[in-house]
């Protein structure tokens, strides 16, 4: 893990040092960019608020990950075997991928109140449509010759779309799947700038208000983190689910 991280590490040192030198060089105002050595202490003294925050934020995102993921496989089941629908449907999933966030977060907080529901709902809506191709893909990926041998051997369609469909569709899958956690949180921070009580969104909000840049990054950051935790999550699912629960 630590060769593959390395080149990494090494790149994002160079660029903080040299961020860090340009501030202090140039003498730029902290009010326009603050040092990554500001943005950390912002960092320590604002943790308490901004770890509350960041648990809002997080809560959302994940309920309304959970119920994309579902949403989108069941949907894709059912266009799966009607493949007629799929061809009506198709392209006006494809036309709500066109709406920008900016426009709906705030429809959604109008329709929805200020509650949970809208929030849930925008990071449903975003996330959803890169799962559903995927697995959409996937399914078309089963080699026709195993496809074949299932329906020889008598076995229906159920059966071969589970044996042989679903089993190809898991590499499609977990690549949209990642895809669409890189947009949960991102969502959930539109969301909560239209409308929320709590939450990063509302966080960089206020600290954008106060001119606090340090504050920004600050949130920014723990947004970052927050979106590397929920892809380090779903790598972890998929190394669970590959080894199996007989192995070690």
């Amino acid at each position: 893990m630590l060769p593959r991280l390395l080149p990494v590490l090494i790149l994002a040192a160079c660029l903080l040092a040299g961020w860090e030198a340009w501030c202090r060089i140039a003498e730029v105002s902290p009010l326009i960019l603050p040092p990554p050595s500001g943005v950390v202490r912002a960092l320590i003294a604002e943790r308490a608020a901004l770890g509350s925050h960041a648990l809002a934020t997080m809560g959302v995102a994940a309920l309304g990950f959970s119920l994309s993921v579902a949403f989108a496989f069941a949907t894709s089941v059912a266009l799966h075997f009607a493949p007629w629908a799929a061809r009506g449907l198709m392209p006006l999933f494809v036309a709500s991928q066109t709406v920008p966030l900016v426009a709906l977060a705030p429809l959604m907080i109008l329709w929805f109140g200020f509650g949970l529901l809208p929030k849930v709902l925008l990071v449903v809506l975003v996330t959803f449509f890169p799962m559903l191709l995927s697995l959409m893909s996937g399914y078309r990926q089963t080699p026709p010759a195993f496809r074949d041998l299932l329906a020889s051997m008598g076995a229906g369609r159920w059966t071969v779309f589970r044996r042989a469909s679903l089993p190809s569709a898991r590499a499609s899958f977990l690549a949209g799947l990642r895809i669409s956690a890189t947009y949960a949180i991102v969502a959930t921070i539109f969301a909560e700038y239209a409308g929320a009580r709590r939450g990063i969104g509302i966080y960089i909000l206020a600290a954008k208000n106060n001119f606090r840049a340090d504050l920004v990054l600050a949130a920014v950051f723990v947004s970052a983190t927050l979106t590397l935790a929920l892809l380090g999550a779903i790598r972890l699912a998929d190394r669970m689910t590959t080894r199996g629960p007989g192995h070690a």
